[in-house]
């Protein structure tokens, strides 16, 4: 009987850590899906900014500078390979996208275009993807880090490698809430 306990603790150790390096690894899988996910919309959107640009492009001559801005942000985005660079791209472009849309607005002839309303509503869609992506990001994210910090994990996590992912944040010009007052007086 010795015997057998003296077998059974050694493999049951065993399980236990296949069975928590699995874990582990499965959540850190599911995150760098759900940042995949992410990259995506981001791919998305980028498809649709030289579109947007040239058919904006004629209306605004005078904003050619942002409009400079927002295609060397979609060329720079669309070659960034490390996920932290994407993500400050994409805080960067989401910002010139938004000043070319209240721009847009400026312009009667451009803001009854049919094709810049199909983009604006082709753009609005995808944003909308991109924040249900990014909490699906967070999502994973949280599991992942929650599944590393709890004990025994932890343990394991750090024999293995495992470190704690970032989570998408916005960026603090996103979070302030915006003077409607201003928006109808533009």
């Amino acid at each position: 009987m010795p015997l057998l306990a003296l077998l059974i603790i050694p493999v049951a150790i065993i399980v236990f850590v296949i069975i928590v390096y699995n874990s582990l690894a499965a959540k850190k899988a599911n995150v760098q899906n759900a940042f995949a996910g992410i990259d995506v919309q981001l791919k998305k959107r980028c498809d649709l900014v030289p579109n947007l640009v040239s058919s904006v492009k004629a209306y605004m001559k005078h904003e050619s500078g942002t409009l400079e801005k927002l295609t060397e942000l979609r060329t720079r985005a669309a070659a960034a390979t490390d996920p932290a660079e994407r993500l400050s791209l994409d805080k960067e472009l989401s910002g010139v996208l938004k000043n070319v849309m209240v721009q847009v607005e400026a312009y009667p002839d451009l803001k009854s275009s049919a094709n810049v309303i199909q983009l604006q509503r082709s753009l609005n869609e995808i944003e909308e993807q991109i924040s249900a992506s990014r909490r699906a990001y967070n999502s994973a994210v949280t599991d992942y880090n929650l599944a590393i910090r709890i004990f025994p994990n932890n343990l394991l996590a750090g024999m293995f490698g495992f470190t704690e992912s970032a989570l998408f944040e916005a960026a603090p010009e996103d979070r302030a809430n915006p003077n409607v007052g201003d928006l109808f007086n533009k």
